[in-house]
């Protein structure tokens, strides 16, 4: 927890125990971003459990958990996916989706292996491919 207090420390500027829209501009800028005034209040209004328009430290950890946990579960995503891709290239093929789906004693009909690639094919080039987005 050290370590979460001294970030949060970064952005309490003030030391007064919360972090304002002023605040999180200051770092946000010292990374090179340039936040508008709505977008560091949605950022502050998304944590913001008790409504007072700053974010404190109890809710500036339940926002780091919420974060690592995201993380986790798009590396388990993408470790899932890696899976399915045997060749690697970044896509699933239907063939690729078929023999892992036969290892998990799962016997699909081509036009079940069809329809989960077709369900799954957001740009419409026949496999799944998977950008983390």
């Amino acid at each position: 927890i050290s370590d979460y207090k001294e970030a949060f420390s970064l952005f309490d500027k003030d030391g007064d125990g919360t972090i304002t829209s002023g605040e999180l501009a200051t770092v946000m800028r010292s990374l090179g971003q340039e936040p508008s005034d709505q977008e560091l209040q949605d950022m502050i209004n998304e944590v913001d459990a008790d409504g007072n328009g700053t974010v404190d430290f109890e809710e500036f950890l339940q926002m780091m958990c919420r974060k690592l946990k995201k993380a986790d579960s798009e590396e388990e995503l993408r470790e899932a996916f890696r899976v399915f891709d045997k060749d690697g290239n970044g896509y699933i093929s239907s063939n690729e989706l078929r023999f892992v789906m036969s290892n998990l004693g799962e016997t699909l009909s081509d036009k079940e292996v069809d329809e989960m690639i077709r369900e799954a094919d957001v740009d419409g080039d026949g496999m799944v491919n998977y950008d983390g987005k």
